[in-house]
């Protein structure tokens, strides 16, 4: 059964791998683009929803929007009714970069399901979507201070 999950991990590797080092080009490194992405799908987001939806804590996902802040790529604008909430948008160049992104992971998905039928995809993501769930109980367990018990 261990072996699944080292598949996915594998998977999860070559893939970050893979576009750590195709992203330097538009000098974005170590994960940024998933911030990015997340931020450019959901203009307005706020910093603890993005750490929540790639499951980081919140220490890492400021650190690494602050480097997409430092790079031009994003902004913080002040909410309208609460002005201790700031909302993160991409800028002209964080959009800009943006479609080449898109394009390298439909591009990603293309490859990675290749020979796969419609079916076969549905019922992966069904079932990846089961094991997720699994996990983001333990993960917010152990985010707020809990212990799993082995």
């Amino acid at each position: 059964m261990k072996d699944i999950l080292r598949e996915v991990g594998m998977i999860a590797r070559a893939l970050d791998s893979i576009s750590n080092i195709e992203f330097k080009e538009v000098d974005l490194t170590k994960g940024q683009y998933l911030y990015l992405v997340r931020i450019c799908e959901n203009p307005g987001i706020i910093q603890e929803k993005v750490a929540e939806m790639l499951k980081v804590d919140r220490t890492t996902a400021a650190r690494a929007i602050a480097k997409l802040e430092a790079q031009g790529l994003i902004e913080k604008e002040n909410d309208a009714d609460n002005k201790k909430i700031k909302r993160l948008v991409p800028t002209a160049k964080g959009k800009s970069v943006f479609p080449f992104l898109e394009r390298e992971g439909e591009y990603t998905d293309r490859v990675a399901l290749a020979g796969l039928s419609d079916e076969e995809i549905a019922t992966l993501h069904a079932l990846l979507h089961k094991v997720r769930k699994n996990v983001e109980s333990d993960w917010e367990l152990v985010k707020k201070g809990g212990k799993r018990e082995y």
